[in-house]
């Protein structure tokens, strides 16, 4: 199956009195690179996040988004800090003593100095949490790879049409190669036949010139090569994803197309063939694009 590198998956699940939600997004980067938006209080667990969310993708540039809700109230609670609260009072004892001022120090007065009354998280149940964020992970990555596995659907599709479009242009071009040896033979042993009026033409010296015009625009190597490359992508998309994706294959298979294309033109002194020698560096262009897209 061959993948996109777009995608977007989302899950929600409630695992107890707890919500977690996963958001995954991503488009297409050479590697993978995967950006993690998470509470701090889950950062013990981004090396697991991580691992789990490698079995869902290879390449692309990933957004992670994950936010969490505790319905149990008890989160949080509030602890009383005797030992700073003394310290305060008798400080405040001490300042009564050294300016002869009334100790008028009530409660709600003391109670707010910083630290005598602080908020402290209780310790999660790591295992409990992890236990819901894998959950989650593992939904929206589903429908993530699924996501992705539907766009690879139309981009093989797609490819694979214009795969056939190249080689039929090139199948064009193996039929019309012999076809301009034949018609230069021709244009040159007329060109002979003016120049010399009514005197014997040397075979052999023809035969030599167009040998010599054959060798070079001769385009059979570049023809077998290019065939042999578009074949070796369409198979890959037949047989689809492998540990590491066919994205980087596809794309090595479509600077080599393009490479034979372009000397194919440069060797071409026939205007047909230049056409689709052109029409074929157009498709494959449209190819090498396309291919951007596959994991």
């Amino acid at each position: 199956m061959v993948c996109s590198m777009t995608g977007f998956g989302r899950s929600e699940i409630t695992e107890g009195e707890r919500k977690y939600i996963v958001e995954l997004k991503s488009v297409n980067n050479r590697y993978l690179d995967i950006n993690i938006k998470m509470p701090k209080k889950f950062n013990a667990f981004e090396s697991a996040i991580r691992s789990e969310l490698k079995s869902y993708m290879k390449r692309g540039k990933v957004d992670v988004y994950i936010s969490y809700e505790d319905f149990s109230q008890s989160e949080s609670k509030v602890k009383y800090n005797k030992a700073i609260a003394q310290e305060y009072y008798n400080f405040l004892k001490e300042m009564s003593d050294d300016f002869g001022l009334d100790n008028d120090v009530r409660i709600s007065v003391l109670s707010r100095f910083p630290e005598v009354f602080t908020m402290e998280e209780e310790e999660l149940d790591e295992e409990e949490v992890w236990s819901g964020i894998k959950k989650a992970l593992d939904l929206a990555g589903a429908q993530f790879l699924e996501s992705r596995k539907r766009e690879g659907e139309f981009l093989s599709k797609d490819l694979t049409e214009k795969l056939s479009g190249m080689l039929e242009n090139v199948e064009f071009i193996t039929e019309r190669s012999p076809q301009i040896i034949e018609e230069y033979k021709g244009k040159l042993r007329e060109k002979i036949q003016d120049l010399l009026e009514d005197k014997q033409i040397d075979e052999n010296r023809l035969a030599m010139e167009v040998t010599l015009y054959a060798d070079k625009v001769c385009v059979d190597e570049e023809l077998t090569r290019l065939r042999s490359h578009i074949e070796a992508t369409r198979d890959a998309l037949k047989v689809g994803d492998d540990k590491d994706g066919i994205g980087r294959k596809l794309d090595f298979l479509a600077q080599e197309m393009n490479r034979e294309a372009n000397t194919i033109l440069s060797k071409s002194t026939d205007l047909k063939i230049s056409d689709r020698g052109i029409a074929l560096k157009t498709d494959i262009e449209k190819v090498r694009e396309q291919i951007q897209n596959i994991e």
